[in-house]
């Protein structure tokens, strides 16, 4: 009966019932343990207790309030989430990352619309970005495998490559430029982090031409690579890089579709009433989703355990020296493997592994040749430890 679904997803054959923990159980009872998070939106795993009764409660009381009033729930979890995004002033809350990304170009081309006339409506990303799959987030995307067949895209898009001070400086032009778009840490390109000195050129740019420096946070975001938004790791100036916008989504709600993007002090006002709205948008449910996932990583101890942890994995597959392991980088628990073969098939034996051995593992890919770990934010260390070892036998 999986026909049902279109086939635009190439899925592996594992059919899953439920979860507990950072364990996930398919049709026959089989167990596996999930290095994915669902790509990084189980950030608390599965069936955490805290997140199941919030979403519990809040269903029983009021599960959707329409955008001409406001809901008590949706908003705490927005005065929460401003407070706890250094910089940020208010926010729209969408369903999605790629409702969050277009939001934010919107604010930053009438920004620059309101401010300097037409004609300054472009905006920069990165070679290797993924900022969605609409039709004008595919022209953010700058990879161009997912570009094939789905022309015309929006204009006023264009790409330079990654940590390249000069192309920066050149594109970031203002008589052209609204915006510049970027991960501080690349997922579905390949985990690769930019470098200090690139975020901190980016950001001196940005504030001397007044070009809106926005942070794509949906994946490396909500303390996944160790502190609570990933370009927190960067400093300009001898103090933490700010955004003008910050976009979130993925572990947002813990598994139940949120989205959002963060406005700075200029960009805080662009939007009005009419400008930009959502059906589902800070739905009361996932807005109690979202308190739970706030309260629990938002903390120093919960940030300092992740990037603990994830030192502990990259460490461990260095010392392996497996000669199939080209590189290993990332930070905190979003950490990519180049390996010198395609990825997917050691997804499909990582999986398989199950019908031998008494569990099976769940782990990603990231372009043709990248093996991609993104485990809950609440695994264990023996559980990191269980993990690692079915992760060697199935690169070895």
């Amino acid at each position: 009966m999986d026909n049902v679904f279109m086939g635009n997803f190439h899925r592996l054959p594992v059919t899953f019932t439920r979860g507990e923990g950072v364990w996930l159980y398919d049709t026959e009872g089989k167990k596996y343990l999930d290095f994915s998070a669902g790509i990084a939106v189980n950030c608390l795993g599965h069936g955490y207790a805290p997140l199941v009764k919030a979403i519990s409660e809040q269903a029983a009381k009021c599960n959707h309030v329409c955008n001409y009033y406001q809901n008590d729930t949706s908003l705490r979890f927005a005065q929460k989430l401003v407070a706890a995004c250094a910089g940020m002033k208010n926010l729209f809350l969408s369903n999605s990352g790629v409702e969050a990304n277009e939001a934010a170009c919107k604010i930053a081309r009438k920004y620059s619309l309101k401010k300097y006339g037409p004609g300054r409506h472009t905006i920069v990303t990165l070679r290797g970005s993924f900022h969605g799959r609409t039709i004008t987030m595919l022209a953010a995307t700058g990879q161009d495998s997912f570009h094939k067949d789905f022309g015309p895209f929006t204009e006023g898009f264009t790409y330079i490559p990654g940590n390249d001070i000069e192309a920066l400086e050149k594109a970031l032009d203002t008589k052209t430029v609204a915006g510049l778009l970027i991960e501080a840490v690349q997922g579905e390109g390949g985990v690769r982090p930019q470098s200090q000195e690139f975020i901190e050129t980016a950001a001196r740019l940005c504030a001397e031409r007044d070009i809106l420096l926005m942070f794509d946070e949906i994946q490396c975001g909500m303390g996944r690579t160790g502190t609570f938004l990933g370009f927190e790791h960067y400093r300009y100036g001898g103090k933490p890089v700010k955004a003008d916008i910050v976009t979130l989504a993925k572990s947002l709600a813990g598994g139940i579709p949120a989205g959002a993007v963060l406005a700075g002090e200029k960009a805080a006002g662009v939007f009005e009433s009419g400008d930009h709205n959502s059906t589902f948008g800070g739905n009361p449910v996932a807005a109690a989703a979202g308190l739970v996932v706030l309260e629990t990583i938002n903390k120093p101890e919960f940030l300092a355990e992740i990037s603990r942890k994830g030192e502990k994995i990259m460490s461990a597959i260095k010392s392996w020296n497996l000669p199939q392991i080209r590189e290993v980088r990332g930070r905190g628990l979003l950490i990519g493997i180049d390996i010198d073969k395609d990825a997917w098939p050691f997804l499909e034996k990582a999986i398989a592994r199950a019908g031998e051995k008494k569990c099976g593992l769940l782990i990603l890919s990231a372009g043709q040749k990248t093996l991609r770990l993104l485990p809950p934010l609440v695994i264990s260390d023996s559980e990191i430890e269980q993990g690692l070892e079915m992760l060697k036998e199935i690169i070895n």
